[in-house]
């Protein structure tokens, strides 16, 4: 599993975040976009009497292309090309919605995301002060792997009260991750992890997962209320929705629910890989979407795993995830882990005999 951040670092990441974030609700007609030589946007905001200014991040400018419906190739294109053109196409667009208003979140001087005005705001730091406590109360919690990244935040926590010896030598623990992203790039979830001590790979079984969306009510009755305040009937939902997720925590390491998780990775043993090894990786990236490098990882590291099997396939996968730069999609292959496990018996055919 990719290491992070360690605790101390992620709580004071939140707390720097938690006192330089700033969320508007802002009627699309008071925005202006503008594109500065060399390709740098801004957006202009007016708040009232005040004129704010921020640049803008790229996934909030894929964002923006979206709510305008401008394909982002074109959006980029326009960008690095024809700027003013950028600019007025925009423009025209955002002064043209009339009625639309928007979510604007922003952290140190940037628009990090642009979101419809009835996006549900689950917060990373209310996240980690109420689930915190409740991951650290399992049995010899061990935080195998926090992080927090320009979309999500990440918390996989490992017990190694319930455990499963799987093959001679080769034991797999228990754990939880818990995923929320403030940007719009998912839902907040708790899914049950797998965690294989001899290469420290990470598995996540999103079958039984919790998940919470970021859609609610709109925020604010006035088209001239600009900031969004706290709210109590939010909060209390919040709190609500925790002590769910308490619930769905403990039901993920529970016995009986790794051992289902676990038998299902060691029937995979059972799949030899009777076709070109090369071919099984080829189909797999061609299902999921593995670009040239993964592939050619997930490759490398299956041949390492001595026997071809399932269980091979899975586990390559899963440790070349480690391999991975960017954390949130080492997070993916981990989460492609637990998808293979869930193979039928005839999707694992195509990967284990391809034609």
């Amino acid at each position: 599993m990719k290491t992070g951040r360690n605790l101390i670092e992620l709580a004071r990441e939140l707390e720097r975040q938690q006192s330089t974030k700033r969320d508007l609700i802002v009627p699309s007609a008071l925005l202006r976009h503008d594109t500065a030589p060399g390709g740098q946007t801004q957006l202009t905001i007016q708040e009232g009497e005040r004129t704010a200014l921020y640049g803008i991040t790229p996934l909030a400018r894929r964002q923006l292309a979206d709510k305008l419906r401008i394909p982002f190739p074109y959006f980029e294109r326009m960008r690095e090309d024809q700027p003013q053109l950028l600019d007025h196409n925009v423009n025209t667009w955002l002064q043209g919605e009339k009625d639309e208003r928007r979510m604007i979140r922003t952290l140190d001087g940037n628009v990090r995301a642009v979101l419809s005005e009835r996006y549900r705001r689950l917060d990373n730091f209310d996240l980690a002060q109420s689930v915190l406590p409740i991951l650290q109360q399992l049995p010899q919690a061990r935080f195998e792997s926090v992080e927090l990244t320009e979309t999500r935040m990440y918390l996989k926590v490992v017990t190694p009260r319930i455990q499963v010896e799987v093959a001679p030598g080769d034991i797999v623990q228990a754990g939880v991750v818990v995923c929320n992203s403030e940007v719009g790039e998912g839902t907040l979830s708790v899914q049950p992890l797998l965690f294989r001590l001899v290469c420290r790979n990470g598995l996540i079984a999103p079958d039984r997962a919790l998940r919470k969306t970021h859609l609610g009510r709109t925020v604010g009755a006035d088209a001239q209320d600009f900031q969004v305040f706290q709210d109590d009937t939010l909060r209390a939902d919040d709190e609500a929705f925790f002590l769910k997720v308490r619930d769905v925590v403990q039901a993920a390491v529970s016995e009986a629910s790794f051992r289902q998780c676990a038998a299902k990775l060691q029937r995979t043993m059972q799949i030899p890989l009777t076709g070109d090894p090369v071919r099984s990786v080829k189909v797999l990236a061609n299902r999921y979407s593995l670009n040239d490098a993964e592939r050619t990882g997930v490759l490398r590291n299956l041949i390492a795993e001595g026997r071809l099997s399932g269980y091979a396939l899975v586990n390559a996968v899963t440790h070349y995830s480690q391999e991975v730069e960017d954390y949130d999609r080492a997070t993916d292959l981990e989460v492609l882990g637990g998808k293979l496990i869930d193979l039928s018996t005839s999707e694992w055919k195509s990967l284990a005999q391809p034609a």
